[in-house]
């Protein structure tokens, strides 16, 4: 393992991708909790935004990677897809996501499968629109995940991607960088009972290179028509891009 790479659990020897596995099991049951309370709710406004992106599109059949608990692959719904395929590589995070869907009768148009985020088990050019939220900066190799992407996206098909990034204006880059840094941990360790989960989100975060960095990257792998679209201050960014 890379020794600058930003890992949960730093004591732990495995690969960083085993480490995100295990991670996102151990905080699965309190995950959307956590994730609507401490963004304030404000993470399904922007899962709304960047499926309204999407929507003219039309996809057919969308994958969504790094799919967790499944909140990214229902919001893809609005887009009026025919089917969405959801892969993760958290078995628990999969367990509470297929709960989800069946409470909500959407298990016959929503699949979700176990799966490596950075080796889909897709066949070329199988999906109308891949989506990733908040999971692309988990990668351990993110030049490879985004290659992956293209390689299973249609030609002419859409990459939508949502993903934390960092503000620059003051005051709030001063408030959120304290909140991001010292509020957040502590409130996720208390309710999650996992001692580094919270504190590698904001590390992760600073360690992504978000905005034109992160475009430059997309346009590298061979994706067209880039954009980034800052949302909220700079807190989080869409990405779009065309095969």
């Amino acid at each position: 393992m890379n020794k600058a790479e930003v890992v949960p659990y730093k004591d732990d020897n495995s690969n960083k991708k085993a480490q995100v596995a295990k991670m996102f099991d151990n905080i699965s049951p309190k995950y959307d909790f956590l994730n609507h309370f401490l963004s304030l709710g404000i993470d399904i406004r922007w899962r709304k935004k960047a499926i309204k992106l999407l929507k003219p599109h039309q996809p057919e059949h969308i994958l969504d990677v790094a799919t967790g608990t499944a909140d990214f692959a229902i919001a893809a719904l609005k887009a009026n897809p025919k089917r969405v395929t959801g892969v993760d590589i958290s078995a628990g995070m999969l367990e509470v996501g297929r709960e989800k869907l069946k409470k909500k009768g959407l298990d016959k148009v929503i699949n979700l499968e176990l799966g490596d985020s950075e080796k889909l088990a897709f066949e070329d050019n199988y999906f109308d629109a891949v989506i990733v939220s908040f999971g692309v900066r988990n990668f351990e190799n993110l030049e490879k995940g985004i290659q992956d992407i293209y390689r299973v996206t249609k030609p002419g098909g859409q990459v939508v991607i949502l993903e934390f990034s960092k503000p620059t204006k003051f005051p709030f880059k001063q408030v959120y960088n304290f909140y991001f840094k010292y509020i957040l941990p502590i409130i996720g360790k208390v309710v999650s009972k996992d001692q580094s989960a919270y504190t590698y989100l904001p590390e992760s975060v600073q360690a992504f290179p978000y905005g034109k960095n992160f475009v430059d990257i997309l346009n590298k792998i061979g994706f067209k028509q880039t954009k980034c679209i800052p949302l909220t201050f700079g807190v989080s960014s869409i990405y779009i891009g065309t095969k």
